[in-house]
């Protein structure tokens, strides 16, 4: 079943099937919230929801001021 045929709750189980055994609650949780932003970051990629790197410093620069 390809991973956007899953739902979030089976995509979950095979992630945390997959860690080691000896994975604790953090590296678990920090694991799912990485897995998430990947898949938030494609989805808008994908929908054209992005700013160049020129916009993004111009944000960066004006969070200092």
């Amino acid at each position: 079943m390809p991973s956007q045929d899953k739902t979030a709750k089976q995509r979950i189980l095979s992630l945390v099937r997959d860690l080691p055994d000896a994975t604790s609650y953090d590296e678990v949780l920090r694991e799912l919230a990485f897995v998430r932003m990947v898949d938030r970051g494609l989805a808008d990629a994908a929908h054209s929801r992005h700013i160049d790197s020129k916009e993004l410093k111009e944000r960066i620069r004006a969070w200092s001021d």
